[in-house]
């Protein structure tokens, strides 16, 4: 894809983040330090939630930045660095879940949300995902599981939609970019989200009914 001139000039103007990976073009192991720095733990937290575990998150993340790095001298700003980054984290986690379905891993463990860091914990995203709020006292650790059940409950691209959604607060357009759709799509996926989120949710938060772990 050739970009012009004045859009990757629109994009460093803009985006500090794309003025930091331009130097790490420029083989600046600060700038690279510094971008690993601000985006490390939002990265392991939007894996986490995708991939289940917190240790894989923590080493797909790694990959990310490796790939990153390996991609510095071919970088062009075409999009927010965020985005950038996010289509590459959204390509690692699906070859992960691919590698993972091929073993047949069927006894991974529960993800602990405990230690997730980001802009929401999981109880939140899935809340402000769905649009409901509790009516009545929830326990937080009942309240993880259930709301767990209900992230698990979404596909692979309903749930990166509402994560960069979320947790980056990404537009339908830079969703859209990240994921390779159309911002109709992303718009489209969202909606199907809110709904998938609040079918599993509701009967938990009006009247204490669990919904069924996936087999």
């Amino acid at each position: 894809m050739v970009v012009s001139e004045p859009s990757a000039e629109r994009y460093e103007l803009r985006d500090p983040d794309v003025r930091l990976m331009l130097e790490v073009r420029d083989d600046s192991a600060t700038a690279f330090e510094e971008l690993m720095l601000r985006y490390q733990n939002r990265l392991v937290a939007v894996l986490e939630h995708l991939i289940g575990a917190r240790d894989q998150a923590e080493d797909l993340a790694q990959e990310v930045f490796l790939r990153v790095y390996r991609a510095r001298k071919r970088y062009v700003p075409d999009a927010k660095f965020s985005t950038w980054l996010f289509t590459i984290a959204n390509n690692v986690a699906s070859n992960a879940r691919r590698s993972r379905s091929r073993r047949r891993e069927v006894n991974m463990p529960a993800a602990d949300n405990s230690g997730s860091t980001g802009a929401f914990g999981l109880d939140q995203l899935a809340l402000a995902a769905s649009g409901l709020m509790p009516t009545r006292q929830l326990d937080k650790a009942e309240m993880r599981d259930i709301v767990r059940l209900a992230i698990e409950s979404l596909n692979e691209r309903q749930r990166m939609a509402v994560l960069l959604s979320k947790f980056e607060n990404m537009s339908y357009v830079d969703i859209g970019a990240a994921m390779d759709l159309s911002p109709e799509a992303i718009k489209s996926l969202l909606s199907r989200a809110r709904l998938n989120l609040k079918e599993v949710l509701q009967p938990y938060l009006d009247r204490g009914q669990s919904p069924p772990a996936e087999s």
